[in-house]
């Protein structure tokens, strides 16, 4: 991907997407940036699948495809509070990762390997460790 900087200034960076089955409505993104611990962003992969047909996302997440060829290039805007950060990518690697996303769990079907409470569980606790570290 390319981190987009400004208008005039770029880079590419590495970045890693993510899909495990344990969390199937989930899509992980970890961005490797020179000097700095790896950040992952999870998004809901549905975002992701909407995002390379047409501009989508609310709050921290936002992807629409993006120049003169709707399937060329993607956008990717993460936002935390006032900062923002935008990545530009291919959609055909996109779209590849979501092929084989969908082998693994058919959109819509999410819900077939979703365990709740196990989930409701571990977020709980990481809260509950987060509040009180």
């Amino acid at each position: 991907m390319s981190f987009l900087v400004s208008e005039e200034l770029s880079f590419r960076i590495p970045v890693e997407l993510r899909y495990e089955t344990r969390d199937p409505y989930a899509v992980r993104l970890t961005f490797h940036l020179p000097g700095d611990a790896p950040v992952t962003w999870a998004f809901s992969r549905e975002l992701l699948v909407d995002g390379v047909n047409g501009p989508c996302g609310e709050g921290d997440v936002h992807i629409s495809p993006h120049g003169s060829d709707p399937l060329s290039d993607a956008l990717i805007r993460l936002q935390v509070g006032t900062d923002t950060a935008l990545f530009k990518v291919s959609i055909a690697p996109l779209i590849a990762f979501l092929d084989r996303t969908d082998r693994l769990v058919p959109l819509g079907q999410e819900r077939a390997l979703a365990d709740f409470d196990s989930h409701l569980d571990e977020a709980l606790g990481r809260i509950l460790a987060d509040s009180t570290g």
